[in-house]
């Protein structure tokens, strides 16, 4: 299996990628802990954050025990500088093709954010491992992502945008492959205010939610 492959199946099998948008390199390097004792072994670190690439190349010093994203990717060549530095997966709002090409010619796994029909197939055929199907909540969350899921039964999708504990496990019977959460899980207030165990106790909490609906799914099929 290729680290690709594991990447992809890591992300798969936890089904949630947690987004981080933080005020500091050092407050993602503190949510990023928070997270992993919680049981997301997964950060995706935002190029909003200040020292976004110097917290991805730390972060990536914990091989083996977390996986690290780049998220908020705009272009290629800030696409290249966060391989570089170590990321094992690259995220984008939007649809960039030069971005998927970037991640695709380093062997990187790469989820291309889309949200029509259109964009997303365009994702998927220009190599995208996972769309990033945001903003979904935007366009009716569940509901959309099952739609999609009918001619599109191929295609990976990871709702992100208004996911939240009371919407995830709808989501993830829905279809989708996994899930992108942000402040929701990452809480700004609890990072600010050092309460880093707010945190964990989310991380588990979303963990159980997707678990227990991914059980539900395979009793009722």
């Amino acid at each position: 299996m290729t680290d690709k492959q594991n990447v992809s199946t890591r992300i798969t099998e936890i089904g949630i990628v947690p987004v981080v948008r933080a005020t500091s390199a050092e407050r993602a390097l503190q949510a990023a802990r928070a997270l992993r004792e919680g049981g997301i072994p997964i950060v995706e670190v935002t190029m909003t954050v200040p020292g976004a690439i110097q917290a991805i190349a730390e972060l990536s010093k914990w091989a083996g025990e977390m996986l690290v994203g780049a998220g908020t990717v705009l272009d290629a060549p800030t696409a290249a500088r966060c391989v570089d530095a170590g990321a094992q997966f690259i995220v984008s709002p939007g649809l960039n093709l030069r971005v998927i090409e970037a991640a695709g010619s380093r062997g990187i796994l790469v989820m291309a954010g889309a949200l029509t029909p259109t964009e997303i197939v365009t994702a998927w055929q220009a190599g995208s491992d996972f769309v990033k199907v945001f903003p979904c909540d935007a366009v009716g969350g569940a509901k959309y992502i099952k739609s999609l899921k009918g001619p599109f039964p191929q295609i990976r999708m990871v709702p992100t945008g208004g996911v939240n504990l009371a919407n995830v496990a709808e989501l993830i019977r829905a279809g989708a492959d996994a899930v992108g959460v942000g402040g929701e899980l990452v809480s700004k207030t609890a990072l600010a205010s050092g309460n880093l165990g707010q945190i964990t106790a989310a991380a588990a909490q979303y963990i159980a939610a997707i678990q227990n609906a991914r059980a539900g799914a395979t009793h009722s099929g």
